[in-house]
C-alpha cells in the first residue's frame, strides 16, 4: 500500500486531534454525564477509521511515543506527529472557548476528594491501556493491517476509562488534550496539563515495554509470520507461557480495576464501560493467550477441550492474582473505599440464579464464537464483551453482575481491608465456575459438529487457543 505524503499525514493528524479535543470540550461544557464518554470514544473511533490510512490515526502524542518505543515509527516522525497533534489540540480548545465564551472554559484538575497522585496514577494506567491496545491491534505483526476491528478496539478504551478514571482525574489519557485544555484556559490556572502529560508519557513507555514481552516476535524485525492461505492473515506464533500469563494478568487487571472505579465513582454507564474494557483487551490479546481474563471462562474452555489443564490452572491463578491487585489499586485510588458483592436488596437464591444465568451466557458465547472451527475473525471481542453489558444491566441490582471469579474474589479481598466480610466471593465463585462447566455441556449439545466424535467436551480434542 502506498504511503501518503508527509503533508497528508500531518494534516490528518491535525484534523483528527482537532476534532477529538473539540468534542471533549463540547461534552464537558454542555454537561453530558451519561453519554459524554461514549461521544468522545466515538469521535476517536470514526476518525481512526477515516484517517488511519492517511496517517495511522494516532491523534495522541502518547500513542506516537509508544509506537516509537516499539520500533513502529521513526523518532523524527514521532516528534513531528507530537507537534502537529499538540497544535491541533490547542486550535480546537481555543475554538470551543470562542464558541461558548471564556466564562465556560475549564482546567484539568483532580476531581474533588482526590489527591494529585491518585489522578496521576489513573492517567498512567489508562494511557497505558490505550497505547497498549493500539500497539496490539494496529501495529503488531499479527494484526497490523489485517483487521477491521482496530478502530472500535482503540476508541472504546476511552469508554472504559472515561466513566471510572474520569471520576478521579477527568479522564484525559492524551498529552495533546491535556495541554490544549489548560492552554485555552490559562487565565484560571495552568498546572495539571503538564503534570498529566508526564504521566501519560510514562504510560506510553510502559505500554511499549510490555508489548514487547507479550509479543516477543516484535523484537526481531526480520521475523516474518507464516500466512494462512485461507484467510490471507498471519498465523500467530505459539507464544511462550510468560507472554500468555502476562496477557492474562493485564487483561484481568484492567477489567477488575474498571469495575471498581465505575462502582465506587457512581458511574451511570458502569456496565457498558466494563464491557468496553473487556472488549478492547480481548481484541488486543486474544491471539496471545486466548484472552480469557476469567476463571469461569478458562474452566469452560478446559471442559471444551481447547486448553490443557496445566495451562488452565496457571491462567486461573494469574487471573485471581490480577483481580486482587486491581482491587487493592482501586481501593487506594478511591481513598480506601470498597464495596460488598451482594447489594443486599435481594435474597441469596436470587443472587445465585442471576450469577449462574449470565455467567453461563458469557462462557457459552466465548465457546461459540472463539473455540469453533470457523471462529469470528472481526467481531469476537465485541460479541464477548457485550455479554457484560447484557448481564451488568440485567442483574446489576440483583447480584452486582460479577460473572467472573477473579472479579468476585478481588472485590471481596479488598472489602476485607475495610472491615467487611470476604465470604460472599466463595458463593459467587462456586456458582460462576459451575456455570462455566454447564456452558461447555450445553455447547456440546447445541453444536455437536464441532467435535470429532460424539463424546462430551470433557475429552480433550487438542490444544488450540481460543482467540
Amino acid at each position: 500500500m502506498a504511503e501518503e505524503s508527509a503533508s497528508a499525514r500531518y494534516i490528518s493528524e491535525f484534523l483528527g486531534t482537532f476534532l477529538l479535543v473539540f468534542t471533549v470540550g463540547c461534552n464537558v461544557i454542555t454537561g453530558q454525564p451519561v453519554w459524554g464518554g461514549i461521544s468522545i470514544a466515538c469521535i476517536l473511533t470514526v476518525m481512526i477509521y477515516a484517517l488511519g490510512k492517511a496517517s495511522g490515526g494516532n491523534f495522541n502524542p502518547a500513542v506516537s511515543v509508544a509506537l516509537g518505543i516499539a520500533g513502529k515509527m521513526q523518532w523524527g516522525e514521532v516528534a513531528n506527529y507530537c507537534v502537529v497533534q499538540i497544535l491541533g489540540g490547542m486550535a480546537a480548545a481555543f475554538a470551543y472557548v470562542g464558541m461558548f465564551g471564556m466564562n465556560k472554559s475549564f482546567n484539568l484538575t483532580p476531581a474533588p476528594g482526590h489527591m494529585a497522585w491518585q489522578a496521576c496514577l489513573v492517567e498512567i494506567i489508562y494511557t497505558f491501556m490505550l497505547c497498549f491496545v493500539v500497539l496490539n491491534v494496529a501495529a503488531s505483526k499479527v494484526h497490523g493491517g489485517h483487521n477491521q476491528f482496530y478502530g472500535i478496539a482503540i476508541g472504546f478504551v476511552v469508554v472504559a476509562g472515561a466513566y471510572g478514571a474520569g471520576s478521579v482525574s477527568m479522564g484525559c489519557f492524551n498529552p495533546a488534550v491535556a495541554l490544549a485544555l489548560d492552554t485555552a484556559s490559562w487565565w484560571i490556572g495552568f498546572q495539571f496539563g503538564p503534570i498529566y502529560l508526564v504521566c501519560e508519557l510514562v504510560g506510553a513507555v510502559l505500554a511499549g515495554v510490555l508489548f514487547g514481552i507479550c509479543r516477543p516476535e516484535e523484537k526481531d524485525e526480520d521475523e516474518v509470520l507464516e500466512i494462512d492461505a485461507s484467510t490471507g492473515k498471519p498465523i500467530p506464533p505459539n507464544y511462550p507461557i510468560i507472554s500468555k500469563l502476562l496477557s492474562e494478568f493485564l487483561g484481568t487487571y484492567m477489567l477488575v480495576l474498571t469495575v471498581g472505579l465505575n462502582v465506587l465513582g457512581g458511574s451511570q454507564a458502569a456496565a457498558f464501560s466494563i464491557a468496553a474494557a473487556l472488549m478492547s483487551m480481548i481484541f488486543a490479546l486474544g491471539t496471545v493467550s486466548g484472552a480469557h481474563f476469567n476463571p469461569a471462562v478458562t474452566v469452560a474452555i478446559i471442559c471444551r477441550g481447547k486448553c490443557d489443564v496445566s495451562v488452565g490452572v496457571q491462567y486461573i491463578v494469574t487471573q485471581i492474582l490480577a483481580g486482587v491487585c486491581a482491587a487493592y489499586t482501586y481501593a487506594a485510588i478511591m481513598n480506601g473505599k470498597t464495596f460488598q458483592l451482594n447489594p443486599g436488596a435481594y435474597a441469596w437464591h436470587q443472587v445465585v440464579v442471576a450469577e449462574f444465568m449470565f455467567t453461563f451466557v458469557l462462557c457459552f458465547v466465548v465457546l461459540s464464537v472463539a473455540t469453533v472451527r470457523n471462529p469470528l475473525s472481526e467481531y469476537f471481542g465485541f460479541a464477548i464483551g457485550m455479554c457484560v453489558t447484557v448481564g451488568g444491566f440485567a442483574i446489576g441490582k440483583v447480584s452486582g453482575g460479577s460473572l467472573n471469579p477473579a472479579v468476585s474474589i478481588g472485590i471481596s479481598m479488598s472489602h476485607i481491608m475495610g472491615g467487611g466480610a470476604g465470604w460472599p466471593c466463595i458463593v459467587y465463585t462456586i456458582v460462576e465456575l459451575v456455570a462455566g462447566v454447564f456452558a461447555s455441556v450445553i455447547f456440546s449439545l447445541t453444536q455437536p459438529s464441532e467435535f470429532d466424535d460424539a463424546t462430551l467436551p470433557l475429552v480433550s480434542k487438542g490444544k488450540a487457543r481460543a482467540p
